[in-house]
């Protein structure tokens, strides 16, 4: 009885609704009262607004209707933008939805409203909300999201007997948009059904263009809203205190520290930002999650989590290459560690023009041949071309006392047509070393193709970075080679049976090694299953060479993953790896070894979240089989939400070829991004501090306390 009187309001409610074509504009409802934003759609807004519905999948299949049916409402005032979801759920106790920290919610149901502010196909916020009103947000641009941003917006959501339903507030003040009337922006809604892996938009994203959300969104076009001149002032207080072992090792305190910072945003136009900043808050509420840090050929990259660094950071994405390419980024803002001042203008200039730009002086460790501080000065600037093209250039540059790294060029993205886009980059770079005074002048190129559609994936890369080329501002793996790289993926949709995907993958890399003149290869096969009830499996071979410290060693190898939700409460994900490897070592030698990683989840309850997580790796020489090294990281995390604002945590992560033992608390609120109010406590215990005594001894010990209150006019 219960789903007969579901099925008969998904009919009534699709009856009503007013489908829109994808070539027609939104006209959003002007509100006269705002909707109280409960997550109740009983507000008199809803019974009135335009909706649209249709929602048809993109993954793990396009073009078809989704399980259930989701009804999309929107409108707006003269401050701010309304949108309002009932999402029908045949078993609504099936729904995954948690009360957890912001930004912590992929794993869950959810929507998405992505959103192209200025409806240039240049860039899109995503506005996730999973069904207990939790929210993440995101920025995206060049083939590249950025999670790191946190805006204010508010959201609410209630499960109930047909799913669940979600309300949505958007200030304009927490945008970017177009000065001028009217106001139009692009959105594409999206839902996803975890328990099914099953993703849908509406407008439909058409098999033959992939993807490819910018080019793909519907226009919506408002009339008289406020153009803001935004003004944010941020002060933040921040007190620690640390201990650790001194020469007779007793614990003892190292001092206190106390900080108050202060920034500064405003908002010179609707789309054009200032953002100031004077011994700016850039403590992390939480340690990096621990990576296997032994036999490194390059640095470890760490994620930005700086909120200074996030206004206009897609921005400094770059086209003509991917994060997998040995230059990274460009601009790496976590190169500039312990910034004393900032500024920073970004945002557009005229309808087609992108501009952001950033100066810094960072703080170095100690006075030694380069300076107490470093200059940091990063430019950016795109021109937005037909559809989602641009060109654009860089400039970058740290200036020390006795030297510095300059890297400038341009670079760019052209749409061939509704399937395929190129993108190239030509990056000049000067460096003088601070000690010695030599100079070195070298390059990066590269040209990327992409083509994305249903039934076939194609990424064709070619990349040429002289021995001379180096950034301190941006994030590079390795220089000095050539390299070609193609990846080429049909899909396959079987009608029945549990596979619901199948996608065979094939890749090659060919790689000239500058300084020795050699070349290396990768050339791999990777079956990628995509199963029913939100799993996958893959399996990969590949036979492969690199050359290191002009030696060629073998790194051939096999891989096999996968990851399920086996029920609303329990999700993993495992993969394990064994093959050939390199000892990155001065006198360098042939090894062989395994690579092991495991993620378990586990959610009782709406509120409890326990994770653990596994690393492993070892190296043995193929010669003799000598044990080099095993490194085992065991980390766990417990997390319980008391509401969406206060959260307590607790991180404990042994890391045994280390000898350490990492502990961490938290407690955390956060009313809306900005005002927050955090205390922490952690320890590192070592083993085989004291004589005679192999047990775990705490040799450094923190406390922390950090308060900041967000004043926006």
């Amino acid at each position: 009885m219960q789903k007969s009187i579901i099925h008969f309001s998904v009919l009534i409610i699709l009856f009503f609704v007013s489908p829109a074509s994808a070539d027609d504009f939104l006209r959003p409802l002007r509100a006269a009262a705002p909707p109280l934003i409960d997550g109740k759609l009983d507000d008199a807004i809803w019974q009135h607004a335009p909706s649209v519905s249709g929602f048809k999948t993109y993954f793990p299949d396009y073009d078809k209707d989704m399980a259930d049916s989701t009804v999309a409402y929107y409108a707006y005032d003269h401050e701010n933008l309304y949108f309002a979801f009932r999402c029908f759920d045949r078993e609504p106790d099936k729904i995954k939805a948690s009360v957890t920290r912001r930004d912590n919610i992929r794993p869950d149901d959810w929507i998405c409203i992505n959103l192209d502010s200025f409806n240039d196909q240049q860039s899109l916020y995503g506005f996730y909300v999973n069904p207990a009103g939790i929210q993440s947000d995101t920025k995206f641009a060049s083939g590249r999201e950025d999670d790191g941003i946190d805006l204010i917006w508010y959201s609410a959501g209630k499960v109930d007997n047909q799913g669940y339903t979600i309300e949505i507030r958007i200030p304009f003040k927490s945008i970017r948009f177009a000065n001028r009337e009217p106001v139009e922006m692009g959105v594409v809604f999206e839902r996803r059904i975890s328990r099914r892996a099953e993703q849908g938009t509406f407008p439909p994203l058409k098999p033959q263009r992939g993807m490819f959300f910018l080019t793909q969104m519907q226009p919506l076009q408002l009339h008289d809203i406020k153009h803001y001149q935004l003004f944010e002032l941020l002060p933040a207080v921040t007190y620690s205190e640390r201990s650790s072992r001194d020469a007779q090792n007793k614990l003892a305190a190292d001092g206190q520290n106390k900080d108050l910072s202060l920034t500064a945003k405003y908002g010179l136009t609707s789309h054009f930002i200032f953002d100031g900043t004077y011994n700016p808050d850039f403590s992390q509420v939480e340690a990096d999650a621990g990576q296997v840090d032994v036999n490194l050929r390059s640095a470890l990259f760490f994620t930005e989590k700086r909120p200074f660094f996030q206004e206009g950071n897609e921005d400094f994405n770059f086209a003509g290459g991917s994060f997998e390419d040995p230059l990274g980024a460009v601009v790496h803002t976590r190169t500039i560690i312990d910034p004393v001042a900032g500024l920073k203008l970004s945002g557009k200039l005229g309808k087609k023009n992108i501009l952001a730009a950033i100066d810094a002086l960072d703080e170095l460790p100690e006075e030694n041949q380069q300076g107490k501080r470093a200059h940091v000065s990063i430019m950016r600037y795109k021109r937005a071309l037909s559809d989602d093209s641009y060109i654009g250039a860089y400039y970058t540059g740290r200036e020390l006392k006795h030297g510095f790294n300059r890297v400038g060029g341009p670079d760019g993205q052209f749409r061939i047509n509704e399937s395929s886009i190129i993108g190239y980059h030509f990056f000049m770079a000067d460096n003088k070393d601070s000690v010695n005074a030599t100079k070195e002048r070298g390059h990066a190129l590269g040209m990327d193709y992409l083509y994305n559609t249903r039934n076939l994936d194609v990424n064709i890369g070619v990349h040429d970075l002289s021995t001379d080329f180096n950034t301190t501002t941006g994030f590079l793996t390795r220089n000095g080679l050539t390299r070609m790289r193609v990846t080429f993926t049909p899909k396959f949709y079987p009608k029945q049976g549990w596979v619901r995907r199948l996608d065979p993958i094939f890749f090659s890399a060919q790689t000239k090694d500058k300084p020795s003149g050699q070349y290396e290869t990768d050339n791999a096969l990777l079956l990628r299953f995509y199963l029913r009830r939100n799993a996958n499996i893959s399996l990969r071979a590949n036979y492969s060479t690199e050359i290191f410290l002009g030696e060629k060693f073998k790194t051939r190898g096999w891989n096999l993953s996968g990851s399920s939700q086996l029920t609303k409460e329990f999700t993993f994900q495992l993969s394990y790896r064994q093959g050939k490897k390199i000892r990155y070592v001065a006198s360098p030698y042939q090894g062989q070894g395994h690579d092991a990683a495991a993620n378990i989840i586990y959610q009782p309850s709406d509120k409890l979240n326990a994770t653990f997580n596994l690393t492993y790796s070892d190296l043995f020489r193929e010669s003799n089989s000598e044990k080099i090294f095993a490194v085992t990281i065991l980390r766990g995390r417990l997390t319980y939400q008391l509401n969406r604002y206060l959260f307590i945590r607790t991180i404990a992560e042994h890391n045994d070829f280390r000898k350490r033992l990492l502990t961490d608390f938290l407690a955390s609120f956060t009313y809306i991004p900005g005002t927050v109010l955090h205390f922490g406590y952690g320890s590192l215990y070592e083993k085989n501090v004291l004589p005679n005594d192999d047990g775990f001894t705490e040799t450094r010990r923190g406390l922390f306390a950090k308060a900041s209150y967000l004043w926006r006019l």
